[in-house]
C-alpha cells in the first residue's frame, strides 16, 4: 500500500505504561488488578496503567502510576515488552510498555486510589476479562518470568523469607502446571544456596517441615565466580 503521511502524524501518538505486579500466596501466583472508575472500560478490571507525562522518564512514570493507583511505594519495577497494536486503545493510537515486579504479597498492602475503584490479587488461572489488551500483557510478561524461573532463583522474590521446600516445589509446580517428584525436585535445586534454619513450620495441620532461607550473598558470590548453574 502506498500513501502519504504528514510529518505531524508521527507526533500525534500517546505513550502509556502498564504495571504487571506478580505475587505468591496460598500456593498460587497472583497478579494485582484494579477496577477502573473512568472511561474507557469504566467498571472493568485492568492492571495498573496510565499515560506518561511529556517530561517524565519511564522508570519514574512507572513508579508514579503504581503509587497513584494502588498506594504501593518502593516496588522494584523492571521494564518488559512493548505493545503497540494500532487498535489496542479505543480512543486513539496508544503505545504501551509493560513494567513488572515480583513481590511477596504479605509484605505489601495495596489500596485503591485515584481513579481506581477497587484492587484485588487474582490467581493467574482465575484472571477475569481485562480492559484493553491487558490479558495479553499479563500472560506475555508471565511467560518471560517463567523463562527466568527456569534458570534463575527469582522465586525467592515470591516466597516468604523463611520457607519449607515443599512451598518452593509447589511454586514451581504451579508456574509450570506440572507435578514433580519430591526426590527429583530436591536433586535439581542442589545448586541453589540455601541456609537450613533451626526452625520448623508453625500452625500447620500436617507434620511441621524444616524452614530454609535463600543465601543471597552466597548466590552473588557464585555468580561473580561464574560457578553457578541452575536448570529446572
Amino acid at each position: 500500500m502506498s500513501y502519504k503521511i504528514k510529518f505531524d502524524h508521527f507526533f500525534s501518538y500517546s505513550f502509556s505504561l502498564d504495571c504487571a505486579i506478580f505475587g505468591y500466596k496460598d500456593g498460587k501466583i497472583h497478579v494485582l488488578l484494579i477496577k477502573r472508575a473512568m472511561e474507557p472500560f469504566s467498571g472493568e478490571w485492568a492492571i495498573p496503567g496510565d499515560l506518561v507525562y511529556p517530561d517524565e522518564d519511564l522508570p519514574d512514570a512507572a513508579s508514579r502510576i503504581l503509587t497513584e493507583l494502588t498506594k504501593l511505594e518502593g516496588v522494584d519495577l523492571h521494564q518488559g515488552q512493548t505493545f503497540g497494536n494500532p487498535g489496542r486503545h479505543p480512543q486513539g493510537r496508544v503505545i504501551t510498555c509493560a513494567y513488572f515486579a515480583l513481590v511477596r504479597i504479605d509484605d505489601l498492602k495495596a489500596e485503591a486510589d485515584s481513579w481506581a475503584e477497587e484492587v484485588m490479587w487474582a490467581p493467574l488461572n482465575e484472571v477475569p476479562n481485562l480492559a484493553f489488551d491487558h490479558r495479553e500483557i499479563v500472560m506475555s510478561t508471565y511467560e518471560d518470568l517463567k523463562k527466568k524461573l527456569h534458570s534463575e532463583p527469582i522465586c525467592f522474590n515470591l516466597l516468604p523469607e523463611k520457607f519449607a521446600l515443599n512451598e518452593m516445589q509447589q511454586l514451581y509446580e504451579y508456574a509450570y502446571d506440572v507435578e514433580m517428584d519430591k526426590a527429583n525436585f530436591r536433586k535439581k535445586i542442589k545448586s541453589i544456596p540455601l541456609v537450613t534454619l533451626n526452625e520448623k513450620q508453625k500452625n500447620v495441620k500436617h507434620r511441621p517441615a524444616k524452614l530454609f532461607r535463600f543465601d543471597e550473598e552466597r548466590y552473588k558470590q557464585l555468580v561473580e565466580e561464574e560457578n553457578y548453574l541452575f536448570r529446572m
